[in-house]
C-alpha cells in the first residue's frame, strides 16, 4: 500500500510539474523558442550527467553508449526519439509564447488516443470497440474545430503525434529514463551548441546579455525538464497502468485552466463543444481501462 501511494505521488507529482510548466515558459517568452529549446537541450544534458554521477550510472551511461554504437537498430531508435522531443519542446514553448496554451492542453489531451491509434495501426493492437467509439468521438470534436475555426489544430496534433511516436519508439530502447534522457539529449547537444554559439557571435543572443533573472531560468531549465520526467519515470514502476491513465490528465487541466483563466486565451462555445467530445472520449477509454484491469486481475485470481 505504501508502495502504491509512494508512485500515485510521484506521479502526480510530475504531472503537476508539467501542467504548471506554461508559467515557467512564459517568464521568458522574450527569448526566442529557439534560442530556449537550445539552451533546454544543452542544461539538460549536463543536469543528467550530474544526476548520473551522483547516482553512480554513469558506468551504467558509458556502456549504453557502447550498445548504441554496436547495435545500429537501438542507434537509429535514439537519433528518432531525440528529434521527436526535439520537435515536442519546440512546439510546446512556441505555442506558450504565441499565447495558444489551450490548443497545447488539447494536445495533451488527445495524446492517449493517439497512442492507442499507433497501437493498432504500428504494433497491430486489438481495438477495442470502446476505443473505437471514442477515437470517433474525439475526431468529431476535431473535425467540428476545424471547420468553424477554418484552421486545423496543427500545435495540437505536432504535440501529440510527436510525443506520441517518441512513446512509441522509446521502448525499442533499453534503457531507464534517467539514462534515456541524457542520450536522447546527448545526441542533439552539439546541435543546440552550435545554434547557441551562431546566435551569441551574430549578436541575436537574449540570453548572457546583462539580464540575471532570464539567465538562471534559462540555465534552471535543464531542471526543470528533468525533475517531472525523474518523478514519472518512479512513480510508473508502481502505481497500475490505468491510474497513471487517470493521473496524465492533471497536466492538460492545470494547462486549461492556466489558458483560460490567468492568461484570458478565447475559450468559446466552439472550443467548449469540441473539447466536450474529447472528455467524453477520454472518459469511455479511462472506463474501459478500468473494466479491463479488473477483467486481468479477476484472470490472475482465478489462475493462483
Amino acid at each position: 500500500m505504501k508502495k502504491k501511494y509512494e508512485g500515485v505521488m510521484n506521479g502526480a507529482g510530475a504531472y503537476l510539474l508539467w501542467g504548471f510548466l506554461p508559467i515557467y515558459w512564459k517568464a521568458i517568452d522574450h527569448v526566442p523558442p529557439g534560442e530556449v529549446l537550445a539552451h533546454r537541450i544543452f542544461w539538460s544534458f549536463w543536469f543528467m550527467l550530474i544526476l548520473l554521477f551522483i547516482g553512480k550510472k554513469l558506468g551504467s551511461f558509458k556502456s549504453s553508449i557502447r550498445q548504441m554504437k554496436e547495435d545500429p537498430k537501438a542507434r537509429f531508435a535514439l537519433i528518432a526519439v531525440s528529434i521527436l522531443i526535439s520537435v515536442n519542446w519546440l512546439t510546446f514553448i512556441w505555442a506558450v509564447h504565441a499565447g495558444k496554451i489551450v490548443e497545447t492542453s488539447l494536445g495533451y489531451y488527445i495524446n492517449p488516443l493517439i497512442s492507442i491509434v499507433l497501437g493498432v495501426f504500428v504494433l497491430k493492437e486489438k481495438l477495442l470497440r470502446s476505443h473505437a467509439i471514442a477515437f470517433f468521438l474525439a475526431l468529431a470534436g476535431v473535425i467540428f474545430l476545424t471547420v468553424s475555426y477554418g484552421q486545423f489544430p496543427w500545435i495540437s496534433f505536432a504535440l501529440a503525434f510527436s510525443f506520441g511516436i517518441y512513446g512509441l519508439i522509446k521502448k525499442l530502447l533499453p534503457f531507464d529514463s534517467s539514462i534515456g534522457l541524457t542520450l536522447e539529449t546527448m545526441v542533439v547537444t552539439p546541435i543546440a551548441l552550435i545554434y547557441i554559439v551562431v546566435i551569441m557571435i551574430k549578436g541575436t543572443h537574449v540570453t548572457f546579455s546583462g539580464d540575471i533573472k532570464t539567465d538562471v531560468l534559462v540555465i534552471a531549465s535543464g531542471v526543470a525538464t528533468a525533475i517531472p520526467l525523474l518523478l514519472f519515470a518512479k512513480g510508473v514502476q508502481k502505481v497500475p497502468l490505468y491510474l497513471m491513465g487517470f493521473l496524465q490528465y492533471i497536466a492538460p487541466t492545470i494547462m486549461l485552466v492556466l489558458g483560460i483563466f490567468i492568461y484570458h486565451e478565447p475559450f468559446g462555445a466552439t472550443k467548449l463543444i469540441a473539447f466536450t467530445f474529447i472528455w467524453a472520449a477520454l472518459l469511455i477509454v479511462s472506463l474501459s481501462s478500468i473494466n479491463w484491469s479488473g477483467l486481468h486481475a479477476k484472470r490472475r485470481d482465478r489462475i493462483a
